[in-house]
């Protein structure tokens, strides 16, 4: 066999250069706000994280909406719950573009002002390994680490999205009676306390709600947040999300956790020599 001229031999190595610089630049690169502890979990059950992808909306509260009233603030509840569907529909779009089957590790920012209302949500688009793209709506959004993920997934769990629930509502007013009264007196806020409860139920039955339309058995990891408005003290406000889950497999796998005991303590409590 004759040996190749010397020109070929050099255009085939060009070649096999070049070759190899377009699989580098043209393999999926990954950016993820995952721990390593994280990304092996997500390894050890057959998933791999895929990329970082957020969702932003706002939405508009009309002018005069947190004046004084009665009941709940109708404009300030459905200017959350629409900022909040908008983020969450663009999280499912840049996951599903991005090659992934769902999100987790959901970080959820909201800022809540008197001419508007914007939620921020930013996590870790992730997929089977190997698996091919699904559509938006196919994509699960959880606020569930991927820690928690992995352990739901191995008990038979997955995850179905994130159900939310928000109220705003009037306190209301005091009479003059009890106004006089109450500052000389340690009694309750009855105005409040009342608003509260009205906002808790309101709130907390318009996530249940959403849960059941994902068609989940419950929402778990809720996160609460409640309270006056910084910038309408007579208007409380509740919000509760969480995300929802239901049994994928037959029945519920029993987890066998492994007792671990570290031997690098970060704090050293005593001296093991003075055991002597």
């Amino acid at each position: 066999m004759s040996a190749a001229p010397r020109d070929d031999l050099v255009a085939l190595v060009r070649e096999a250069v070049a070759s190899l610089e377009s699989k580098a630049t043209s393999s999926t690169s990954m950016t993820s706000d995952l721990s390593l502890d994280e990304e092996f979990n997500l390894h050890a059950i057959g998933w791999e994280a895929v990329e970082l992808v957020s969702g932003y909306s706002a939405f508009s509260t009309p002018m005069g909406a947190w004046s004084w009233g009665q009941g709940e603030i109708t404009s300030a509840t459905e200017a959350h719950a629409n900022a909040f569907a908008s983020a969450i529909q663009r999280l499912h779009h840049e996951a599903a573009a991005a090659g992934g089957h769902g999100v987790v590790g959901v970080h959820i920012e909201r800022s809540i002002f008197s001419t508007h209302t914007a939620v921020s949500l930013i996590g870790t688009a992730v997929r089977p390994i190997g698996a091919s793209r699904v559509g938006d709506d196919h994509v699960f959004v959880s606020d569930l680490s991927a820690r928690d993920f992995a352990r739901l997934v191995l008990a038979g769990w997955e995850p179905l999205g994130l159900a939310t629930g928000a109220s705003f509502v009037y306190a209301p007013r005091r009479t003059i009676g009890a106004a006089l009264a109450q500052q000389s007196q340690n009694v309750e806020l009855t105005n409040f306390t009342e608003a509260i409860y009205a906002a808790r139920e309101l709130a907390m039955e318009r996530m249940q709600r959403s849960a059941i339309d994902l068609h989940g058995s419950g929402v778990v990891e809720v996160k609460v947040v409640e309270g006056p408005m910084a910038f309408a003290a007579h208007a409380v406000g509740f919000t509760a999300w969480g995300t929802v889950v239901r049994l994928a497999a037959d029945q519920h796998r029993p987890m066998n956790p492994a007792l671990v005991v570290s031997l690098d303590d970060p704090v050293v409590t005593f001296d093991a020599a003075t055991l002597g």
